[in-house]
């Protein structure tokens, strides 16, 4: 049998079950003792995670030699995939050819530019990661907004970019305003400048990541053709908030931030409220989704909500408080049988679910859905700072020593040949662990921020539970399709996963 199938039990059924093959993309419900045969079939024991919990297979039957199904059913399981000739070795080496040609295809793709106007911010939330910026003086020189010559170089070295890439002349290009805080009343010239300039070029659409303080000072740019979408966070209802999403002063910002995130809706952006969870606000959410409810929120078109769990990654937050992907989802599962206003909040697994959905209901192309790198810092993704200063990854900037390249006067690139390597030769092929693994091209190998915080190695894995993850959104997919209600997920936009 093939090391890479996924044996997914269906909630309520003792007689079926569903498989899913990890470099294939096949899914078929077969009845149980076809995927006992299959696993009987197995060589070798599957590889252990290097960092996260991965919860044991769910187990169709007993081990052992065990009766083949039909000549008909052996026939469709090869065809398949599920049954192969390959050696473990043949089939790790072609999943990692199937990785290697899917991410470089990732990388001719349209690109994704995050610009940071400035590092500095007029909050001081207890869990950022660049906390130490605003907090240290040794870093006060990072706080400078963008001067109108850097926006400039930014606008050639994009061009030179895309030829590098290969992106076809004329493709959208795709924005996003990051900081510190991008949206500062302050940095309005620079922001509109960099709108006007990039529109100049072709193309393209410009969104922002942005506490929602300062969004008054925008509010003619907020429109379907200027700034279309803002994530803005908010961290419990404003009790909650207002402890931890702070000004310098120590006042609280939920009702300037709620303020302009009803004019932005009227305006028709497109508003996601990123929640971040722990322990010690988990229970609040029902309270904050009530919130939302009256103040109308919820009927507009262009309002979601997502969440997503704190990490302990900056020394002010205790690991205890923080919970996993899983267990977050799980917990509003929970909270969601009680409370009806949390069906306006996502889940993180949400988005799984909904490309598990298209699946089954809209018999999409299982191929779509892979991921040979878990986000746009490994193909696509360029962070440009105030500085010229060419990084991955927005969690990893501020510090030319880790940059990929900087923009010369001329708005050339200079290339920092093996840090740009790094970040983008880390694949589900360049670690031993995912090769093995059989989730490795839905998962993509995890976040290497996180797999770097809590490993302190680049190329390793960061689960996140995501084999029980995935087996639950798949079985709920097939369930709904069944029953012709399907489970309401939406996929959620991001251009980060963490």
């Amino acid at each position: 049998a093939s090391s890479y199938v996924i044996y997914v039990d269906l909630p309520g059924d003792a007689e079926q079950m569903l498989l899913v093959h990890g470099y294939s993309g096949a899914y078929d419900r077969v009845a149980r003792h076809v995927g006992a045969y299959l696993r009987s079939m197995e060589v070798g024991p599957r590889p252990a995670p290097l960092y996260g919990e991965w919860a044991s297979e769910p187990g169709p039957g007993p081990q052992g030699a065990l009766p083949p199904p039909s000549e008909d059913t052996l026939l469709r399981l090869r065809k398949r995939g599920y049954l192969t000739e390959k050696t473990v070795e043949e089939e790790e080496e072609f999943l990692a050819r199937v990785a290697g040609q899917h991410h470089g295809y990732m990388q001719q793709r349209r690109l994704t530019y995050i610009v940071m106007p400035t590092y500095d911010c007029n909050l001081r939330c207890s869990y950022c990661f660049q906390d130490y910026m605003r907090t240290n003086p040794a870093f006060g020189n990072l706080l400078r907004a963008m001067p109108q010559a850097m926006i400039d170089r930014m606008l050639t070295a994009w061009v030179k970019l895309e030829e590098r890439h290969r992106v076809p002349p004329g493709a959208p290009r795709n924005v996003t305003f990051f900081g510190g805080e991008p949206l500062l009343a302050g940095l309005r010239p620079t922001i509109e400048s960099i709108l006007r300039k990039a529109g100049d070029l072709g193309p393209a659409t410009f969104g922002a990541v942005t506490n929602g303080t300062d969004l008054h000072a925008y509010r003619d740019l907020l429109h379907p053709q200027g700034l279309s979408w803002l994530q803005i966070t908010l961290d419990g209802p404003p009790g909650e908030h207002d402890k931890r999403r702070i000004y310098e002063d120590g006042r609280g910002s939920y009702e300037a931030i709620a303020e302009n995130m009803t004019m932005a809706l009227d305006r028709g952006v497109r508003v996601a409220v990123r929640l971040n969870v722990d322990r010690n606000n988990i229970d609040q959410l029902p309270e904050l989704a009530e919130e939302m409810v009256s103040r109308g929120w919820d009927r507009y078109g262009n309002f979601s909500v997502y969440t997503a769990p704190i990490h302990a990654n900056n020394g002010k937050t205790e690991m205890k408080t923080t919970m996993s992907s899983w267990q977050l989802d799980k917990a509003i599962t929970k909270l969601r049988e009680t409370f009806p206003a949390m069906r306006l909040i996502a889940r993180p697994d949400d988005g799984m679910l909904a490309r598990a959905q298209r699946l089954f209901e809209n018999h999409a192309d299982p191929l779509s859905t892979f991921k040979s790198s878990f986000c746009g810092a490994h193909n696509g993704m360029y962070v440009f700072d105030a500085f010229g200063d060419v990084y991955a990854c927005w969690e990893r900037t501020g510090n030319p020593a880790i940059r990929i390249a900087s923009i010369t006067e001329a708005g050339d690139i200079k290339w920092e040949e093996n840090t740009d390597k790094l970040w983008k030769s880390r694949t589900v092929a360049s670690n031993p662990t995912c090769r093995k693994c059989r989730y490795a091209l839905y998962c993509g190998g995890g976040c290497a921020v996180l797999a770097m915080d809590f490993r302190g190695e680049f190329f390793t894995n960061f689960c996140d539970g995501f084999a029980s993850r995935f087996r639950d959104a798949v079985a709920q997919a097939h369930n709904g399709s069944l029953s012709g209600v399907g489970a309401g997920a939406q996929e959620r936009e991001s251009v980060c996963g963490t």
